[in-house]
């Protein structure tokens, strides 16, 4: 008696090959293909969340219920001692592994979508998973028929159960977080499902899950394009183990992210904010503080939003943060480890900021193990103009609500293809496309910028007279700055603050006032 029929063995390959896919990319369907046969619904290559469902389809219905099938006849095959070669085996532990995540999948998306219960002192309490007994129970009763192997331990299952929950996290932060179905986005959602568990599951499940903490992720962009969005999707998307004994998960997942706007703050403010201090090491430190390397834990990641703004000084410290894996409180001696995860963005051109001396080409490669781009929201309204209804109705839910967002997506959809048209380049991306529908709700319009879809030589301009007053001062700001090569030093020669230097300068390159006599 075989394990499988020559039609289940074809199931398998498939079932096997869906189990361990990067969801994201086209090889997804043809898996399905392979499964479904004729039954496949029609489905393109790109698998996108509309903005007010949630990702299931006809077609994953079917796909469970076959592979429930074929793994519960192969069980009673093995239990009734059939012959199987090593493939095949491995087949069965696939299909069975498919099987155990969709039984349990409902119940991993409650936990998701629960308000989390918590302490005190404000901190929510782990997940509870009263119901891995089922988990167990069923993965006992599939893995223990494997001729020629035990039983799997406790352990073994609880680590499956673990991936199987961040599998479905890492789904839903990626599914729901990045929405649109133009090339450009498909490729972005299916390179952050590879940030998280690598181009080989198999591998990351068996070993990797214990290192990923070490790969560094360096996300860049034009601003407005959802940096952030994809450093949450990874960062909240990382293997936490789950303890049997206590039925919970080690660390609550919704606190393991660490964000840290770097062009917020002076460059001791960032120390301060990222490695902590001492009582007394600076005026105003009445007392220790701990610093987000240290609040994450193994668990955690950081996120350093414009990583390129960041001082020549702070760079030195967050290079050894990453070569070293150790860092000190401001203000001491001591080294303490850091065990978590460091997710960067920019929008400026890194390779251009070192050439320029202003940033360390070692952090630079210590940065980008792990490079990810997003792309700019006029390219992927060129490839798929029908995502502005998307965009919009998602903005229009985040801002309304659930009853009222049709009627202002459906507002701010026909303001914006009557008064913008499908040619506006959107300067600004998703935030510019947020504002616009946040001007459309309140006064019917939205005030295009001047500068949008241009990009002027301000030295004609300044010979013409055509600058304002404002456009001047931004693009002399951006001047200095280049040639200073920092926000301090140009503020001095200016006699301005940093923070408005900073924030001409950024208005200048905005605009497109860079050019240099």
């Amino acid at each position: 008696m075989s394990l499988f029929t020559a039609s289940e063995s074809k199931q398998a390959e498939a079932l096997s090959g869906l189990a361990f896919c990067n969801p994201f990319l086209p090889e997804r369907i043809e898996f399905e293909r392979a499964v479904l046969g004729p039954d496949l619904a029609g489905t393109g290559p790109v698998w996108s969340a509309p903005a007010d469902e949630d990702g299931e389809t006809p077609n994953l219905l079917r796909l469970r219920e076959k592979c429930e099938a074929l793994a519960a006849a192969a069980r009673e095959r093995l239990a009734r001692g059939a012959s199987a070669d090593a493939r095949e085996l491995e087949l069965y532990e696939d299909v069975v592994y498919y099987t155990l995540y969709y039984r349990m999948e409902p119940r991993f998306y409650g936990m998701i979508r629960e308000t989390p219960v918590r302490k005190k002192s404000g901190k929510a309490h782990p997940e509870v998973a009263d119901w891995y007994t089922e988990f167990e129970s069923a993965a006992d009763r599939f893995f223990g028929v494997i001729p020629g192997r035990p039983r799997p331990c406790r352990a073994a299952i609880a680590h499956l159960f673990a991936c199987c929950f961040q599998v479905r996290r890492a789904f839903h932060h990626t599914f729901r977080s990045i929405l649109g179905r133009s090339p450009a986005v498909a490729e972005l959602r299916a390179a952050v499902w590879q940030s998280v568990f690598t181009h080989d599951m198999r591998r990351y499940r068996r070993s990797l899950f214990r290192r990923m903490g070490d790969f560094s992720v360096l996300i860049t962009g034009p601003s407005g394009t959802g940096k952030e969005l994809v450093a949450q999707a990874i960062g909240l998307s990382r293997y936490i183990p789950f303890d049997p004994e206590k039925r919970r998960f080690d660390v609550e997942w919704r606190e393991q992210f660490f964000p840290l706007n770097i062009s917020a703050l002076s460059p001791t403010l960032i120390e301060s904010e990222l490695f902590g201090h001492c009582r007394g090491a600076f005026t105003g430190a009445a007392a220790d503080h701990v610093g987000w390397v240290e609040k994450c834990g193994p668990y955690g990641t950081v996120f350093l939003d414009e990583i390129g703004d960041v001082a020549a000084e702070v760079q030195v410290k967050l290079l050894r943060l990453l070569e070293a894996r150790t860092f000190s409180r401001l203000g001491e001696t001591r080294c303490r480890p850091f065990q978590g995860k460091v997710i960067a963005a920019t929008n400026r051109d890194l390779p251009r900021e070192m050439d320029a001396g202003r940033f360390r080409r070692d952090l630079y490669y210590r940065l980008c193990a792990d490079t990810i781009r997003t792309p700019p929201l006029q390219r992927q309204l060129e490839e798929a103009p029908e995502d502005l209804e998307t965009l919009v109705l998602y903005l229009a839910r985040r801002l309304v609500g659930p009853d009222e967002a049709q009627g202002l997506a459906e507002e701010a959809v026909d303001w914006i293809r009557r008064e913008l048209g499908p040619a506006y380049p959107w300067p600004g991306n998703v935030r510019e496309l947020d504002q616009c529908v946040r001007n459309i709700l309140i006064h019917r319009r939205f005030d295009v910028p001047a500068a949008a879809g241009s990009t002027p030589d301000p030295l004609d301009a300044i010979r013409t007279g055509a600058l304002s007053a404002d456009e001047l001062l931004n693009w002399y700001c951006n001047r200095v700055f280049e040639q200073t090569g920092s926000y301090s030093a140009a503020a001095r020669r200016l006699g301005l603050d940093r923070r408005t230097v900073k924030a001409r300068v950024n208005a200048a390159r905005t605009a497109g006032l860079t050019a240099a006599p």
